[in-house]
């Protein structure tokens, strides 16, 4: 099984205007349309069998709509498409939204600090993280610069480890390896802790010599395919980490079995590595 653990859609009313303003924000060119059909349809190319979906609120206003869409899809597209929830850090009503959220079967949710013009160790996020922890809810974070934003970087690995340390967040993914271009304080600050690690929109941008320093400091078994879709191809990511990873039990955990884990407890007959 491939479970692509970060993707990215919009409605259809607002995907054309939503696509075009990142991709002229940020210079990175599309690969889908951005709407749930061009998600499904890349993964039919690209042997995807799961692909988790991660809404941003961008406004505490938001909730509502997003977690109507996030049901709608997951409803729609029966597992094929899971989308988390989207919270923002200063969602005043934030413990009964996050109880919604698991009330509705959504698996977690999805923090961008840059986006939400908060910091990581801001209170807004850590309260969320460590409620979403005790509701057993994943909460995935986007970690590192974000390429359309620049300075400053509201989530640097310098300030995750006083969120780890202060809450011990059991489902905690760190997106873009930790850190988008901040990897070699990733390696330093980051690997080991009690957290995972997802590879979108990486493998373009990563020096090979650093992505396997992390893969051998934090190890294989927290480390979960994801491509970012629509900004990074689900087939060439594929192939890029079939060559990266030419060992079948370490391919297979990262690919997929990982992701199962986390997402139900269940290894699925992974192995060890």
């Amino acid at each position: 099984m491939i479970i692509d653990f970060h993707t990215h859609i919009f409605p259809e009313k607002i995907a054309a205007k939503s696509i075009s303003y990142l991709s002229e924000k940020s210079g990175v060119k599309n690969n889908t349309d951005g709407t749930a059909q061009g998600l499904a349809e890349s993964m039919a190319q690209s042997g995807v069998d799961m692909s988790v979906v991660l809404p941003v609120a961008t406004k505490p206003q938001q909730f509502d709509s997003i977690l109507r869409y996030a049901c709608e899809v997951n409803e729609k597209y029966e597992g094929r498409l899971l989308s988390f929830g989207g919270i923002h850090p200063l969602d005043e009503d934030y413990k009964q939204h996050l109880r919604q959220i698991k009330a509705e079967g959504l698996r977690g949710i999805k923090l961008h600090p840059d986006y939400q013009d908060s910091y990581i160790d801001d209170i807004g996020c850590k309260r969320i993280i460590y409620e979403a922890s005790v509701l057993g809810l994943i909460t995935v974070v986007h970690a590192g610069r974000d390429i359309g934003w620049g300075d400053p970087v509201h989530c640097p690995p310098e300030r995750v480890i006083g969120v780890i340390d202060e809450i011990n967040p059991e489902k905690l993914v760190l997106a873009h390896l930790g850190g988008w271009e901040q990897w070699d304080a990733v390696a330093e600050l980051i690997c080991g802790r009690n957290i995972w690690l997802d590879t979108a929109f990486c493998l373009e941008y990563i020096k090979m010599e650093s992505f396997y320093e992390i893969l051998e400091k934090h190890g294989c078994r927290r480390m979960l395919f994801a491509t970012d879709s629509p900004w990074s191809p689900q087939k060439g990511y594929i192939d890029r980490l079939t060559q990266l990873l030419p060992d079948s039990n370490i391919r297979n955990a990262v690919l997929g079995e990982n992701a199962w884990r986390l997402l139900y407890g269940d290894r699925k007959g992974g192995q060890e590595c």
